[in-house]
């Protein structure tokens, strides 16, 4: 399966891990449920680790600890749920946080665009079909009426 990461189409190096399967080598993704029981076993995973972040999950739980994780995923459980988004603006602005920053899940084609303004840099829609779409969205608007969170105009 490919993503979309820094506006290009990249094979997907990360495997999500469900909250009751069996830890794998190579990259993964947990949840932050997950990450609260088993930190001090995922710490010492051999290769990257990321974390997947629901809506009503507070950041400031994890602020201290972004440095263990390569990848944060942003798991859009509605479309209509715009929590995600303050959430990759706090990872980027205020904590600094500057690995991939994920979409995934139900978010809207037409959103990834104001994604990438807040900090996302990477998608993975849930019907992979929407990946060449998702990619001329990204470029929707050639002017901006303010910095983007990545920093590029």
């Amino acid at each position: 399966m490919q993503v979309i990461k820094n506006k290009q189409l990249i094979d997907n190096a990360w495997q999500q891990i469900a909250d009751d399967g069996e830890i794998v080598e190579g990259n993964i993704s947990v949840s932050l449920a997950r990450w609260r029981k088993e930190k001090n076993q995922l710490i010492s995973h051999k290769n990257q680790l990321g974390i997947r972040i629901q809506p009503d999950d507070n950041l400031a739980d994890i602020a201290d600890e972004l440095s263990y994780f390569q990848l944060i995923e942003l798991a859009f459980p509605d479309f209509a749920d715009g929590r995600l988004f303050s959430h990759a603006w706090l990872l980027r602005n205020r904590y600094a946080y500057t690995g991939e920053l994920r979409a995934t899940g139900h978010y809207m084609s037409d959103q990834v665009f104001y994604l990438s303004r807040v900090g996302v840099n990477a998608f993975l829609p849930n019907n992979p079909a929407h990946l060449a779409i998702e990619l001329t969205h990204l470029n929707d608007f050639s002017v901006h009426y303010q910095r983007s969170s990545l920093n590029h105009p």
